[in-house]
């Protein structure tokens, strides 16, 4: 079967019997995260029916960023993907089913597990590259409208004088997590995109934290050294 027809078929399974948890975490993001994966690398030897299962199935278990088993998500995920391609896809080859689950499992960033293939690799890089630029920065404040949590602290916005918070300012998951992302990059195409995209974000806090001040023309000039991007 050719790949568009899995694609297909998964899309429609998961839009007739999987309730997305949140925009960040809906079939588009799903979508996506295989558009890219596809741009990660030429290698003629890559599985890419593994990989289109596990950019389509990682998210099937999301656990909300504050449960306190979120970390596990990725684990629950890999195990409930390889449940339903077993069950619901009976033409799915079953010797596939160890990759795709280690892809999925291995993609989480809290999970903090190491992709041994390539096409581990690829998925857990394409997933990162969602978390970044454009796309990154809408889903970091949809996930905080969805969670209650605050813009950013109005005192302290980048954390000069307090420690970093995710969980209670969502302007915080910044330093916390996306901008270290660039270095945990397994491909050299993602790691080159991760940069030019975290690049993006911290020109995006320079614009906020002039705003901030009053100036809605100029960068923060101290924000881009701050974060690597000085003249």
């Amino acid at each position: 079967m050719a790949l568009r027809d899995w694609q297909a078929q998964f899309e429609t399974w998961l839009r007739n019997n999987h309730r997305q948890p949140d925009a960040a975490h809906d079939i588009f993001h799903c979508r996506r995260v295989w558009s890219t994966a596809r741009r990660l690398s030429d290698d003629e030897h890559i599985d890419w029916l593994t990989i289109l299962a596990a950019c389509y199935f990682h998210d099937i278990v999301s656990l909300p960023k504050n449960h306190p088993q979120r970390h596990c998500s990725s684990a629950l995920a890999a195990q409930e993907a390889c449940r339903i391609l077993s069950n619901h896809f009976p033409a799915f080859p079953q010797a596939r089913l160890p990759a795709v689950g280690h892809a999925i499992e291995a993609h989480s960033f809290s999970g903090q597990i190491s992709p041994t293939t390539l096409e581990a690799k690829i998925v857990q890089d394409a997933d990162r590259l969602e978390a970044l630029g454009a796309i990154g920065l809408a889903r970091v404040f949809a996930v905080s409208g969805a969670l209650g949590t605050a813009l950013f602290d109005a005192d302290d916005p980048f954390a000069r004088r307090r420690p970093l918070n995710d969980k209670r300012f969502a302007l915080d998951h910044f330093q916390t997590k996306l901008l270290t992302l660039p270095q945990t990059m397994q491909t050299g195409r993602g790691k080159a995109l991760a940069q030019h995209n975290a690049r993006f974000l911290v020109t995006w806090m320079a614009k906020l934290s002039a705003e901030l001040n009053g100036d809605y023309v100029s960068l923060d000039s101290a924000v881009l050294e701050a974060f690597g991007q000085g003249a």
